[in-house]
């Protein structure tokens, strides 16, 4: 059972309702006991390609026209027609005869021949384009609100394949802060390991350049003094007097959880989390800015055995991808803020043996156009800065709208195939996919193929089945491996 949503509602009433049954959904899980997996097993499932995973997330909606999908290029005029615009960046040649991307991205243009660009991916509008119900349903692969609160794919990865190094949290996401930014409730929905429990859960480092502060106790609380605290801190955990609100299993899920933070904080592997432990001329090439920083950390995390990480460029509503108005200044900012690290990471881990077998992938929740919202057809509420015909000034130049009908996906290493274009959009309005669409479920399947999770993988939660995939439709591109 899934909960209804009303696409005729404004969007604040929708959000105001998608936040309470998301409420709703998430004590449910705390309340829950253990899932049992059906079917499925602990370790990769034969012909896996990958064992670790980095998603660089362009949180707020990365528009293919001005990244991985160049069109027509028309530069601003005062007074131009809004629909003479496709892309207000010019195309650019890459390592690959046949794939061309956007100006500002000449470094990823020099390493797309170690990796595979799908341009076919789509969304459905979900009833009314909310960023934050097209990142949950992105990482969970659910459509949201759901009944239950879904587990993040770093989660499922996490839970069914487990960790590569027993000290190194299987799953860490870095960028994003939960607190202190708007529609933090919503966030906090997805970065989650919701069902699986605690223990599946993210590490979450919002600044990389703090992470190591993170995997070390506080200053002055060391030895003896430490452990007593830990001590401490663990039977008030046991003896919360509100225990009845939640299951036998989340209390213990926690419990373990604390127990794999206790032994990181104790291991050499903490110092993973130090970028500082860079020579400078390294961390130069990464440093862009927040992102960039991130990228070099993952890059540390994974060589000492993190199974997934996430990288985002973090959403905040109306700041970063999420670009309603200065559009292609926005963007101008953003290339230079993700090309070199994106770019980097690849070699890096090319340089070091890892890229085979880790899979990078750069995505985001759906794309923009100028003139449409959604798709053609869709009754979702435009939210464009902009609604004349003709552009007067230059903050309007760039696309706003969001567009569900074609978004570009590109992925490094994995053992997908180098230098390979999949899918096609429409040369011309509306810029949907024309060659071979693939859905959230479909590039979940792929993605977990990949990692060598089973796509009958299959756990039982409150006597309903849960699969990998959204009712364990996906079925994997295939033809994206080598």
């Amino acid at each position: 059972m899934k909960f209804d949503i009303d696409p005729t509602a404004p969007d604040s009433i929708v959000r105001r309702d998608f936040l309470k049954k998301l409420a709703l959904a998430s004590s449910a899980a705390w309340m829950s006991g253990a899932p049992q997996m059906v079917r499925g097993s602990g370790l990769q499932a034969p012909g896996a390609k990958a064992d670790a995973c980095i998603l660089l997330w362009m949180a707020g909606g990365m528009a293919a026209p001005e990244t991985f999908d160049p069109k027509r290029f028309a530069p601003y005029e005062k007074g131009m027609a809004v629909d003479s615009v496709l892309s207000t960046f010019p195309s650019i040649d890459t390592a690959v005869d046949n794939i061309k991307i956007c100006a500002g991205l000449e470094h990823i243009a020099r390493v797309m021949d170690r990796g595979a660009l799908i341009r076919s991916a789509v969304q459905p509008d979900l009833g009314s384009i909310l960023h934050s119900r097209h990142q949950y349903h992105w990482h969970t692969g659910y459509v949201p609100p759901q009944t239950v609160a879904c587990p993040h794919i770093g989660a499922w990865m996490a839970r069914v394949l487990g960790p590569r190094n027993e000290v190194m949290p299987a799953f860490i996401n870095i960028g994003q802060r939960l607190e202190g930014v708007g529609e933090k409730e919503e966030l906090k929905a997805f970065t989650t390991a919701g069902f699986f429990g605690s223990e599946y859960g993210p590490m979450n480092l919002a600044f990389p350049e703090q992470a190591s502060q993170s995997v070390r106790p506080p200053e002055g609380m060391t030895g003896k003094r430490f452990t007593n605290r830990d001590k401490l801190f663990r039977k008030l955990v046991d003896r919360n007097p509100h225990r009845e609100y939640a299951s036998d299993f989340q209390q213990e899920s926690l419990m373990r959880s604390m127990d794999s933070a206790y032994r990181l904080l104790n291991s050499k592997e903490r110092e993973a989390f130090d970028i500082e432990k860079e020579p400078q001329e390294v961390r130069e090439k990464y440093d862009t800015g927040r992102f960039g920083r991130g990228c070099l950390l993952a890059r540390r995390l994974v060589e000492n055995g993190a199974r997934f990480v996430e990288v985002t460029t973090e959403y905040v509503p109306f700041l970063h991808w999420d670009t309603h108005a200065g559009g292609h200044d926005t963007v101008d900012r953003l290339h230079g803020e993700i090309d070199r690290p994106i770019a980097q990471l690849v070699l890096d881990l090319e340089e070091r043996g890892l890229l085979d077998r880790t899979l990078v992938i750069v995505a985001s929740e759906f794309s923009r156009d100028a003139i449409m919202e959604g798709k053609p057809g869709s009754t979702a509420n435009d939210q464009a800065a902009h609604k004349g015909d003709f552009i007067t000034e230059k903050k309007h130049y760039g696309l706003h709208r969001h567009f569900t009908g074609g978004t570009s996906v590109a992925m490094f290493g994995g053992g997908v195939k180098k230098g390979f274009l999949y899918g096609k959009t429409a040369d011309e309005r509306p810029l949907v996919a024309v060659e071979n669409p693939v859905t959230i479920s479909d590039l979940h399947a792929t993605i977990m193929t990949a990692m060598g999770v089973s796509l009958k993988t299959e756990f039982s939660i409150e006597g309903r089945p849960f699969y990998v995939t959204e009712d364990g439709k996906g079925k994997a591109v295939t033809d994206i491996f080598a």
